[in-house]
Formats: structure tokens, sequence, C-alpha cells
């Protein structure tokens, strides 16, 4: 019982679409602008930087808060707590106020890494930096494409996963890396199936 209550408020607090919101009070819609995604960097294009860092906070402090709340609380531990702490990213991306179609869980996946395990999610923004510089170095001066960016954000958690293993971290941590990044890999399908297809198309023209 207590994994249910703790599951559902923590989904609860996830499927809170800040951005979302914060759009519409700038009087734009998220869902008609760019990709259609309802997040921070979305919120950012549509909106500005004011907005944008707003919902950054908002939807990282949404992952960070509730599960820092039920480490405290002490009635939650080992793959409990970790499937627990997956709720407000699948809250995130499958939200109920969007009838399930959520965002794609960035910011909240830090929120809820940087409650759980700093060190793991100081690893993420490492291995993300690293990702991203070897990105730049590849295509030069070109702008990095969405479809780059969603590899890099499901590889790096992938990557994480790897990390945790290497350094020996409790099995409910390694286990939370994977489940977050198939979770990110399916927020991510669309640029992912692009990537995909576009790789199909130049091995076939060479």
């Amino acid at each position: 019982m207590t994994f249910l209550l703790w599951s559902a408020a923590l989904f609860l607090c996830g499927s809170l679409m800040f951005s979302y919101w914060l759009g519409l009070a700038a009087r734009s819609n998220l869902r008609e602008i760019g990709d259609g995604n309802p997040g921070a960097l979305n919120l950012w294009r549509a909106a500005g930087f004011a907005y944008g860092i707003a919902g950054i906070a908002l939807d990282f402090a949404k992952g960070l808060a509730p599960v820092a709340i039920m480490l405290a609380s002490g009635r939650m531990s080992g793959y409990a707590a970790a499937a627990s702490a997956l709720m407000p990213v699948l809250g995130h991306a499958f939200s109920p106020f969007l009838r399930g179609r959520g965002g794609k869980a960035i910011a909240t996946t830090f929120g809820v890494w940087c409650a759980l395990s700093f060190e793991s999610a100081l690893a993420y923004a490492v291995i993300l930096a690293a990702l991203l510089f070897g990105g730049r170095l590849t295509r030069g001066p070109k702008k990095a494409s969405a479809e780059a960016d969603a590899f890099q954000v499901v590889l790096g958690m992938l990557l994480l996963f790897v990390y945790a293993l290497a350094r020996a971290f409790p099995a409910p941590i390694a286990a939370l890396a994977l489940a977050n990044g198939l979770l990110l890999a399916f927020t991510h399908r669309r640029e992912l199936r692009r990537l995909a297809a576009r790789k199909g198309e130049d091995r076939m023209h060479r």
C-alpha cells in the first residue's frame, strides 16, 4: 500500500505540466509550436528566456522535490524506491492533464537523479557534455539536429547504466538508469526513427 500511495503521488507531481501552462499564460500553445513538445525547451523557443528558465526550474523541481521527500520519509528503499522514483518521469511523459501526451522529461529526469544520487546526476551531466563536445567535433560548425540531440540524451542515460554497473552502485540504481533510458528512448522515438531512417538512406547511397 505504501508503494502504491507514493507511486501515485509521485506520478501526479510529474504529470503537472508547468511548461505547457506557462506557455498558455504567454499566449503560446506549445502543442502548435516547433515539434509540439510541451516541455521547457519548446517554451523557451516560444516565449523567451524568462519563461524557459521558469519552465526548466519547475520541471526539474517536480522530479527533485517529491523524490527527496519520499527518501526522507524512510518508508521506501531498494527496488520499491527506485520504481517510485521513476514515477515523476512517467507522469511527465504520460500526463493525464494532456490526455497521456506529455513531454520528453529531460529536466524531470535530472531532478529525480539529483534527489536519488547526486553522483549519478553529475555523471549523467558529464556524459552528456562529453557527447555534446564529441558531436561538435564531428559535425563542425553545423547546428546539432533534433535527432542528434535525442540520440545523445538516450545514449547518455544508457552510459549512466554502464557507469552504475562499473561503480558497483546498488542494483536498484542501475535498474532505474536502464528503465529511465528506455523511457527516454520512447519519449524521443520520433527523432530516433528519423535518425535511423536517415542512416539507412545514407548506407543505400554508398
